[in-house]
């Protein structure tokens, strides 16, 4: 019976998924249909009257909305192009050192806001530009884009790790600390892709400086200062806070979006239209990824009912004594998923079924959570649901065929490199949060 039942709900999942409903209600009817051909409707009823509200009256998720409201403040305040000017200007407009240079700016907005899309929007309105002109063909330019505003997934504060470790219980400090090294290697990746591919195509690149850049023009120095300072401030005030114990995540997140809107005072950004972006953009988030995980809870519930988790150990009994190949193989299923699947909708649908699987392989589920937003952050650049890539492609006009030819390149040369690292060096994920205090 339960087989038939799990067979139904995956039909069904699949027809929803194909016609496009939105994924939070997608698992949500999923999870309803699968409790009650399993249990029936008294047991329905009990899971409808206590779940969701349970699910999400949960004090970590309160950290969500603070780390949103932080990054509207940083977005909507201009901070974006004040940062890559500056880059420019050090990088003297040179391709490589430019390219490079976009890629970890991604990475240091990703650290403060956590919103992919907005990063991705951001540079695709600002670096790609100046990347073309310096010889850059349209895909690597817009790949750069991507690449740097899929980074949010990996770089604490992300909403990602955030909901890994509500639904792993795992500690939230100790997983933005452990995905520091993991993230800065990441960027260190995309460089050196990046360098590779102007290598080879070194002799078609013709830099074209007859258009002004928009960098030309004088910036008050002051601006910059305000940016540097309170920018670093506001890094220092969430990891430094968080590793040293002085603040919560939470809090952490209360006194980055608190510096945010001091920065934006500051830049004489704020007013009415500054305040009700920033507060709508934070709202409509929120509570898209709180449906999201009323959705997940339900879909989860079906998904413990059904014993899924131990069929897939009775499957994976012969090769259970080789934990490394047994982690390859979720890697790669979980490479696919990806491309398919909104990154939060599959690891809130996943992470419960695989849970009971890691403590058969004897598997610390905090390097597992890392390796796994790391493949998320990849997922962000691969056909057909590659958000960064879509996102840039909306905003420069370059066609999505020609961005997902080179950005697939990067996500698959990356995930290789660096699952790879991680299996042999574990130490990398798990060193800082072990001094954390």
């Amino acid at each position: 019976m339960e087989n038939i039942v799990i067979l139904i709900c995956f039909v069904l999942f699949i027809y929803l998924l194909l016609v496009g409903h939105y994924i939070s209600s997608l698992m949500f009817v999923v999870g309803i249909i699968g409790i009650y051909l399993i249990g029936g409707m008294d047991l329905l009823k009990g899971f409808l009257q206590n779940e969701p509200f349970n699910r999400v009256a949960v004090y970590s998720l309160t950290t969500i909305p603070m780390y949103i409201l932080m990054a509207q403040f940083i977005i909507q305040s201009g901070i974006v192009k004040d940062l890559y000017g500056l880059l420019y200007r050090l990088s003297r407009g040179k391709p490589g050192p430019l390219g490079m240079m976009t890629i970890f700016l991604g990475g240091l907005l990703g650290g403060v806001s956590g919103s992919g899309t907005a990063t991705s929007a951001a540079l695709a309105q600002i670096a790609v530009p100046e990347l073309r002109k310096r010889g850059y063909s349209p895909e690597l330019a817009g790949t750069i884009a991507a690449c740097a505003g899929s980074l949010s997934a990996i770089i604490p504060p992300s909403v990602i790790l955030i909901l890994y470790g509500v639904v792993a219980q795992i500690s939230i400090g100790q997983l933005f600390t452990a995905a520091l090294i993991p993230g800065i290697l990441l960027m260190l990746i995309f460089s050196l892709i990046t360098l590779v591919y102007l290598k080879i195509y070194q002799k078609e690149m013709s830099a074209t400086t007859q258009e002004q850049d928009q960098f030309e023009e004088a910036v008050p120095v002051s601006r910059y200062v305000i940016v540097l300072l309170l920018g670093t401030s506001m890094g220092v005030a969430i990891f430094g806070g968080i590793y040293l114990g002085i603040f919560s995540p939470t809090e952490a997140g209360a006194v980055g979006a608190s510096l945010a809107f001091v920065m934006a005072l500051l830049l004489r950004q704020v007013n009415w239209a500054f305040m009700n972006a920033a507060l709508v953009e934070t709202v409509k988030i929120t509570v898209m990824a709180m449906f999201i995980v009323v959705g997940a809870s339900l879909f989860g519930r079906f998904i413990s009912l059904s014993l899924v988790p131990r069929k897939i150990i009775d499957l994976l009994q012969p090769i259970i004594d080789q934990p490394v190949l047994i982690l390859v193989l979720i890697m790669i299923f979980y490479f696919i998923l990806f491309m398919f699947i909104e990154s939060v909708a599959v690891i809130l649908m996943t992470v419960p079924i695989l849970t009971p699987i890691l403590d058969v392989i004897q598997t610390d589920p905090l390097w597992f959570g890392i390796a796994l937003t790391i493949v998320c952050t990849i997922g962000m650049l691969t056909p057909p649901v590659g958000l960064s890539v879509y996102v840039v492609g909306s905003v420069t006009g370059i066609s999505i065929e020609r961005l997902f030819r080179v950005s697939t390149v990067f996500a698959v040369i990356s995930s290789i490199i660096i699952i790879a690292i991680l299996i042999l060096f574990p130490q990398l994920v798990t060193w800082l949060p072990s001094r954390m205090h």
